[in-house]
C-alpha cells in the first residue's frame, strides 16, 4: 500500500511560498491586531496606554475599561470568528471538493439563524427560570443548539449503512436550508418592530457585544474545532484525488468526512452564536490562499485561520469608524469587501482578467 506521505509531495517551491506567506500573515495578524486595539469612538489609545506602562504610570478607570474590557475582548472574538469561519469555509471546499461551499452547507448557519430567530421573538415565552439562567445570552445559546441541532440532523439523512454521501448531504443542505428561512420568515412575520430590529442586526452580523463571558463560552469549543479541522490536511489532499483512490491509499474517508464535518458544526456554530451571521470570509479567503500558494491543504488551513482572522478584524476596525460613533453591523463590511473580491477570483479563473 502507498503511503499518504509518498503520495502527496508538494513541490518546494510552492511550498516555500506557502510558509513564506505564513510569515507575512502572521505580521499582518500582529499589526491589525494593534490598530484594533487603537481605534476606538473614546479618546483611548494603545500607544498612550503603552506610554503609561513603560513610565511605570498608573492606567485611568477609563482607559483601563477601554482597553481591557471593551476592546481586548472584541480583539479576541474577532480573532476566533475569523480563524473559525475561513478553516470551516476551507475545510468544506476540500471535502466536497466544490470550491462554491462554504461553512453554511452543513446546515449550521440555517439551523443557528432559526435558532436565533426563535430565542428574539418568542423567547419571553420560556419559563421565568430559564431566562433567568441564560440572562442575555439566550440568543448565542439557542444559536448554537439551532446549528449544531440541523447540522445532527443533516448528517443522519445523509449517512447510510455507515456511508456518508457528500451529494446528499449538499441537497439535504439546501432543502434544510429553505425549511429554516421558510420558518424564519414566520417568525419575521410574528415580530413586533423591536423584534424585526434586532432580527434584521443578529443577521448582519457584530462584534459589538464582545466581552470576555463569551470570548471564554465559545473560545474552548472553537479552538478544539479548529484543532481537529487543521489536523485534516493531509486527508483532504488524499480525498482530492477522489473518495476510491483516497480509501485505497490508506484513509480512512468516512472517518475524515464525520471528524471534518463535526468540526466545522463546532466551530462555525460557536462562531455565529456569538456574532451573528457573517459572510463571505468562509468562501473567499480559501480562494485568495489557493490562487497566492496553491492547495496544499496543510498549509492552506493554517493560513486560512491567520488570514480570516486578519479579515475580520480589519473589517470590524472599518465598521467602528466609518460612520463613528456610530457603528455598521460587520457582515456589511465583509460583504462589500468580499464580494468584489470574489467576482474578481471567478473572472481571473476564466482568463477575463490579468495580473
Amino acid at each position: 500500500m502507498v503511503s499518504t506521505s509518498e503520495t502527496f509531495t508538494v513541490p518546494a517551491d510552492r511550498l516555500h511560498r506557502a510558509r513564506r506567506l505564513q510569515l507575512a500573515l502572521v505580521l499582518a495578524l500582529a499589526l491589525v491586531s494593534a490598530l484594533s486595539l487603537q481605534v476606538g469612538p473614546t479618546d483611548v489609545s494603545l500607544t498612550a496606554v503603552l506610554g503609561h506602562l513603560v513610565r511605570n504610570e498608573g492606567l485611568s478607570q477609563m482607559e483601563a475599561v477601554v482597553l481591557f474590557d471593551i476592546r481586548l475582548p472584541r480583539l479576541a472574538m474577532g480573532l476566533m470568528v475569523g480563524a473559525a469561519l475561513a478553516v470551516s469555509g476551507a475545510g468544506m471546499q476540500g471535502l466536497f471538493r466544490n470550491p462554491l461551499a462554504d461553512p453554511g452547507i452543513v446546515g449550521v448557519g440555517a439551523g443557528a439563524g432559526l435558532g436565533a430567530n426563535l430565542a428574539i421573538v418568542l423567547g419571553a415565552l420560556l419559563p421565568g427560570w430559564i431566562i433567568d439562567q441564560t440572562g442575555n445570552q439566550l440568543v448565542p445559546f439557542a444559536a448554537f443548539f439551532g446549528g449544531w441541532g440541523s447540522t445532527l440532523l443533516l448528517y443522519r439523512v445523509a449517512t447510510q449503512h455507515g456511508q456518508t454521501s457528500v451529494a446528499t448531504m449538499l441537497l439535504a443542505g439546501i432543502a434544510l436550508g429553505a425549511l429554516a428561512g421558510a420558518l424564519s420568515g414566520i417568525l419575521v412575520y410574528m415580530a413586533d418592530d423591536q423584534q424585526l430590529r434586532d432580527l434584521t442586526f443578529w443577521g448582519l452580523g457584530s462584534l459589538a457585544g464582545a466581552s470576555w463571558a463569551k470570548v471564554l463560552s465559545a473560545g474552548p469549543l472553537i479552538w478544539l474545532s479548529l484543532g481537529a479541522a487543521l489536523a485534516l490536511g493531509r486527508g483532504l489532499n488524499g480525498l482530492a484525488l477522489g473518495e476510491a483512490t483516497a480509501a485505497h491509499i490508506g484513509i480512512d474517508v468516512q472517518r475524515l468526512k464525520s471528524i471534518a464535518i463535526l468540526a466545522v458544526a463546532g466551530a462555525t456554530g460557536a462562531a455565529v452564536a456569538v456574532s451573528g451571521g457573517i459572510g463571505f470570509i468562509g468562501i473567499v479567503v480559501p480562494h485568495l490562499l489557493r490562487l497566492a500558494s496553491g492547495p496544499n491543504h496543510r498549509t492552506l488551513l493554517v493560513n486560512a485561520a491567520l488570514l480570516g482572522a486578519i479579515l475580520l478584524i480589519f473589517a470590524d476596525v472599518i465598521a467602528r469608524v466609518v460612520i463613528a460613533p456610530a457603528e455598521l453591523p460587520i457582515g456589511i463590511v465583509t460583504a462589500v469587501l468580499g464580494a468584489p473580491a470574489f467576482l474578481w477570483i471567478l473572472l481571473k479563473r476564466r482568463g477575463l482578467v490579468t495580473q
